[in-house]
C-alpha cells in the first residue's frame, strides 16, 4: 500500500511539472484545462469535475469537465457561483447541477474570483482531504496563469500602462548583469532578450575572494509586472543567501520559502545555480524545474539535470539531489531559459533542444562572447519574421582547467 501511494504521488508529481512546464511554454488555455482535465480523471481518479472561468465580458463558463451530461452543464448557475467565498461542502445543495457534485473550491487572486471548481463521485473510504488539497494547489496553479494571460493582454492595450512598463523595464535592466568576467580561469557572456518591455527572466554571477566563483539562472512563471517584481526580489534573495555561505539544502529551501512568502503560491519559478572552485575543479550545481544547462568537456556533451522540483509550488520540496561534476579539462556550460527553444520559425519547426546541442558541439572552441554573437545571429535568421514568444536569456561560461590559490571558506553549495 505505502509503495503504491509513493507511486502515485510521484505521479502527480511528475504530471504537475508537466502542467507548469507547459505554462512556461506559454501554451493556450485550451492545452491548459486539456492537461488538466486528464490530471484529474487520471492521476487523482476524480469522477464528476467542472471548472468555471470568467470570460471578458464577466460571464462564467465551464472551461472543461469529467463526468457531467452536456444538457446538465447548459444549466445557468451565475447567481450560486458568487455565494462561494471559500471551499464549500455542497452535500445540502438542491441545484440540477451543483448537486452532482461533492465541493466546490474557488481560486481568488487579489481578492477577486477567478475561477471555480466543483468535484464529486468521491467514494466513501476515499481521503478526500488530502485529494481536494492536492486538487486545489493544481487549480490555483493553472487558474493564476490563464488569468495572468487575460490580465497582461488587457493591461498592455492601455497606453498609460505601456509607458509604466517601459519605466519598470528601464529599472530592470539594472539588475540584469551589464558586464560579466573574463579572466584565465574563466569567462562569462550573456543573451538577454526580454519579450516585452520587462521580463521574468533573471541571471546573475557572484565572484568570491577565493577560487570560487557562483552563477544561477531562472525564469518566473508568467510575464510582465508581477513576474518582474518577483524577479528583483529573487535577485536580492540569491545574493543575500549566498553571503550566508549555507550548504545547498538550506540554500534552495530558504530560496523556496521566500518565493512562497512573496509570491503567495500564485507564482512560481525554475531555478539552475552553479559553483565552481577553480582549485579542486569541482563542479556543483542544483537544477530546481529548469531548463537542463548543456555542458561540453572532453569531446562529449551532458545536462545538467540533478536537484528538484520547481521553487514556489510547494510548501516543502519532496526531494532534492545536488550535482557534483569534476571538470578535467576546459568546457563550455551553456545556461538557458525556455524562451530559446519555444522559438518557432515560419515553417513551424522550433529551435529545439537538438538543435542547441549542434550549435553546442560545433562552436565549443569560440569565446563566450564569440559563442554568444554568433548564437543571436542564428536566432535572429532562425525566427524569420516571427516574433520572440517568450523572454529568453542565455547565460554562456566557459571554464579553464587549472589552479589558482587556496580556498579561504567553505562552499555555500
Amino acid at each position: 500500500m505505502l509503495e503504491r501511494n509513493l507511486t502515485l504521488k510521484q505521479l502527480q508529481i511528475n504530471r504537475l511539472l508537466n502542467i507548469t512546464q507547459a505554462i512556461n511554454d506559454n501554451l493556450p488555455a485550451s492545452d491548459l484545462f486539456s492537461m488538466y482535465n486528464s490530471f484529474l480523471s487520471w492521476e487523482m481518479g476524480i469522477k464528476k469535475m467542472a471548472i468555471y472561468i470568467k470570460e471578458e465580458e464577466g460571464h462564467w463558463c465551464c472551461a472543461t469537465s469529467i463526468g457531467i451530461s452536456n444538457e446538465l452543464l447548459e444549466l445557468d448557475i451565475q447567481e450560486k457561483l458568487t455565494t462561494y467565498k471559500r471551499l464549500h461542502n455542497l452535500t445540502e445543495e438542491n441545484h440540477p447541477l451543483i448537486s452532482e457534485f461533492d465541493v466546490v473550491v474557488p481560486v481568488r487572486h487579489k481578492e477577486e474570483a477567478i475561477a471555480y471548481t466543483f468535484i464529486g463521485g468521491f467514494d466513501e473510504n476515499e481521503e478526500v482531504y488530502d485529494k481536494v488539497s492536492f486538487i486545489t494547489t493544481i487549480t490555483n496553479i493553472i487558474a493564476v496563469a490563464i488569468e495572468n494571460k487575460r490580465l497582461f493582454k488587457k493591461q498592455l492595450e492601455q497606453e498609460g500602462f505601456k509607458r509604466e512598463m517601459e519605466l519598470a523595464g528601464a529599472m530592470q535592466q539594472l539588475l540584469i548583469p551589464n558586464t560579466l568576467p573574463k579572466n584565465n580561469r574563466y569567462e562569462l557572456a550573456s543573451i538577454y532578450q526580454p519579450h516585452s518591455t520587462i521580463g521574468g527572466d533573471y541571471f546573475d554571477f557572484i565572484d568570491y575572494d577565493d577560487p570560487r566563483f557562483a552563477f544561477c539562472i531562472a525564469d518566473v512563471s508568467g510575464k510582465g509586472a508581477a513576474a518582474a517584481l518577483l524577479m528583483s526580489n529573487i535577485q536580492a534573495t540569491v545574493r543575500y543567501l549566498i553571503n550566508k555561505r549555507i550548504d545547498a539544502e538550506q540554500f534552495i529551501h530558504q530560496l523556496n520559502k521566500s518565493i512562497l512568502d512573496s509570491a503567495q503560491g500564485e507564482k512560481f519559478i525554475t531555478f539552475f545555480i552553479g559553483e565552481y572552485n577553480t582549485d579542486t575543479n569541482e563542479l556543483i550545481y542544483v537544477n530546481a524545474g529548469h531548463n537542463a544547462p548543456v555542458l561540453f568537456t572532453k569531446g562529449k556533451l551532458q545536462t545538467l539535470n540533478k536537484g528538484c522540483t520547481i521553487l514556489g509550488a510547494f510548501d516543502e520540496i519532496p526531494a532534492l539531489e545536488v550535482g557534483k561534476i569534476t571538470l578535467d579539462e576546459d568546457a563550455l556550460l551553456v545556461t538557458y531559459t525556455d524562451g530559446l527553444i519555444d522559438l518557432k520559425n515560419d515553417k513551424g519547426v522550433y529551435f529545439d533542444e537538438e538543435f542547441l546541442f549542434d550549435f553546442v558541439r560545433k562552436n565549443n572552441d569560440l569565446s563566450t562572447e564569440e559563442f554568444n554573437a554568433l548564437l543571436r545571429n542564428e536566432i535572429d535568421s532562425f525566427k524569420g519574421n516571427q516574433a520572440f514568444p517568450d523572454d529568453i536569456s542565455v547565460l554562456t561560461c566557459k571554464i579553464f582547467k587549472g589552479k589558482s590559490f587556496i580556498a579561504k571558506t567553505n562552499s555555500i553549495l
